[in-house]
């Protein structure tokens, strides 16, 4: 098996891929990286030249950005269940929520928490719509099914429950009972409740963050 490195901040997005490696249960060794300089050094920049974490290193490998590294994940780990098989027609699902989050979404409540106008007048314009739109296509999936998917759980849900979880916590989108009962049915599972320990323990030991 080849080595993986999982280079974070617990107080980032890396949250979200911390739980998946639980969900994996592999080996890895973690390389906590402070705000600031720490992260634009050459060392780091050669991993992500955004300088920005999450990032993974899977022997000769390295991949970025959340989704991605939620796709490659599952996919290298099929035994863990955690993508729908390739020719099933829930594989088309998880490809459009794993990208529905990382694009629409997350541009869409970012919009809310900056206080960038998109509304009726421009939002043809920007791939995300409004908000609303965003929450609305969510509800709906959410209450058909149990899982993103369907009934079943993949790492889709790994990144829907992380950012609905967050953006309610930061007031950008309202208290939604659908959205509360998903986080509570996936952040339920043990790897989740040990990804969550592990990161709260690697806060204590990291510089403060003002969020």
């Amino acid at each position: 098996m080849s080595e993986l490195t999982f280079y974070t901040h617990p107080m980032s997005r890396g949250r979200v891929v911390r739980w998946l490696l639980e969900e994996v249960g592999i080996p890895y060794t973690v390389e906590a990286m402070e705000y600031g300089p720490e992260m634009k050094t050459a060392g780091y920049l050669a991993i992500n030249p955004m300088g920005k974490v999450p990032a993974i290193k899977h022997g000769n490998t390295i991949v970025t950005e959340v989704a991605a590294i939620c796709a490659y994940l599952a996919d290298q780990f099929p035994d863990k269940k955690l993508s729908p098989p390739p020719h099933s027609p829930e594989r088309g699902a998880y490809y459009r929520w794993l990208f529905f989050m990382a694009g629409p979404f997350e541009m869409a409540t970012s919009a809310k928490s900056y206080g960038w106008k998109i509304d009726s007048s421009n939002a043809q314009a920007v791939g995300c719509g409004q908000l609303e739109d965003s929450i609305n296509t969510l509800e709906k999936a959410l209450s058909e099914n149990a899982y993103i998917c369907g009934d079943q759980f993949t790492a889709a849900d790994i990144l829907v429950s992380s950012y609905l979880w967050w953006e309610t916590m930061q007031n950008n989108i309202p208290p939604n009972e659908v959205f509360k009962q998903y986080i509570a049915r996936t952040e339920s599972r043990p790897a989740a409740k040990r990804a969550n320990e592990l990161d709260d323990e690697l806060a204590k030991q990291m510089k403060p963050v003002s969020i």
